[in-house]
This record gives structure tokens, C-alpha cells and sequence, in this order.
């Protein structure tokens, strides 16, 4: 049986349409239920709405815990074997992490360069080498256990922008490949 996933991001979203992209030529055998952003004028929704693929304006609110809850009310609603967020630059709550099986890529090697300038501060800290990182998500930040990681080494004299341009490349493949190994391994929740 096909496996459904629901994709969050906040930005331009690359990855999603790599996952987009991959399911529509079969090389992904995933129904994305929806795609969720928190940001109005997000590329990602404009992508996924070319792609026929329903979405979901959810902007963050003053209030945090109605925010937390109304997102983890919808998603509920949708019944996904798997959360992937891709992008998604808000931290979920420990209740949503608790009650939906989520994954993230991080364009880091993790646990190294965990948060969210991650490639700023590869290049700050001076490293030889940095990577993408797909893991499960816990209540901590970028902290949840490893699936895959793929290495990219950081050139002499790169700039934030570019290092972060190559590992997005990197990363557009790894989030593809993993779903495609996970997402048979996952049992259903629902009927």
C-alpha cells in the first residue's frame, strides 16, 4: 500500500520539489497529502500547487500554543504515515514530534552546526568538510537520531551562499533516496 507523507517548509522549496518531482515520475511510490508553510509568500506553495498537490497556509501567531495546536489538529486530520519537513524553519512542539512520525534534512553534518545558520557557521568554524543530514525529529534542536548523510567538502574561500547551493544539490538527492528506503519500513497508524 502506498505510503502518504505531508511536507512542511517555509521557503523556496527545492527539496519538496525534489520529492514532488521524483513522485510524479514514479520513482517514488509516495502520495503527498499536502504541503504546509507557514510563510505567505513561500515559492514552495506556488510549486506544489503546480504539481497539483493540495496546500496549507498555517503563519505563526502571538499565541504559540494555539499555533502548535491547530497545526497538530490538521495534520491529525490528514492521517500521514510520515511528516517530512524540508525547510521548515520553526521548531515543533514536543507534543507534535510526539504524536507524527517527522524527519528533517539539515544541511549540516549533524550533530555538528545543529540550528538554523548551519552553513554560516561551517564556513565561521573554519571546517574542511560539511554535508546533509536527514533524521528523525525529536523535542530538541536537530538533535533526533541519524537515518543518512552524505558528505560535501567546503572549497577555499566559498561563500555562504555557494557552499549552501551545493549542499542543497546534495540534499535534494539524499531526502529522495531516503524516503524511498523508509517509507516501506513504516507500519500504518490508520486503515
Amino acid at each position: 500500500m502506498k505510503k502518504s507523507i505531508v511536507i512542511l517548509a517555509s521557503g523556496a522549496g527545492s527539496l519538496a520539489q525534489a520529492i514532488i518531482d521524483a513522485a510524479a515520475s514514479g520513482r517514488l511510490d509516495v502520495e503527498i497529502l499536502e504541503v504546509i508553510s507557514d510563510q505567505p509568500h513561500a515559492l514552495v506553495l506556488e510549486r506544489a500547487a503546480r504539481g497539483g498537490i493540495k496546500t496549507f497556509l498555517h503563519p505563526m501567531r502571538t499565541n504559540r500554543t494555539e499555533w502548535d495546536f491547530d497545526l497538530i489538529r490538521h495534520v491529525a486530520a490528514l492521517q500521514p504515515d510520515l511528516v517530512v519537513s524540508v525547510g521548515f524553519m520553526r521548531i515543533l512542539s514536543p507534543d507534535f514530534v510526539s504524536r507524527f512520525r517527522v524527519i528533517n534534512s539539515h544541511p549540516a553534518l549533524l550533530p555538528k552546526f545543529p540550528g538554523a545558520h548551519p552553513v554560516r557557521d561551517t564556513l565561521l568554524a573554519g571546517a574542511h568538510v560539511t554535508g546533509a543530514t536527514v533524521h528523525w525529529v525529536d523535542s530538541g534542536v536537530d538533535t533526533g537520531k541519524i537515518i543518512a548523510q552524505r558528505e560535501v567538502e567546503v572549497l577555499p574561500r566559498e561563500s555562504e551562499s555557494s557552499l549552501h547551493e551545493r549542499i542543497r544539490i546534495v540534499e535534494r538527492s539524499l531526502i529522495v533516496e531516503t524516503l524511498r528506503a523508509l517509507l516501506p519500513t513504516l507500519e500504518s497508524d490508520h486503515a
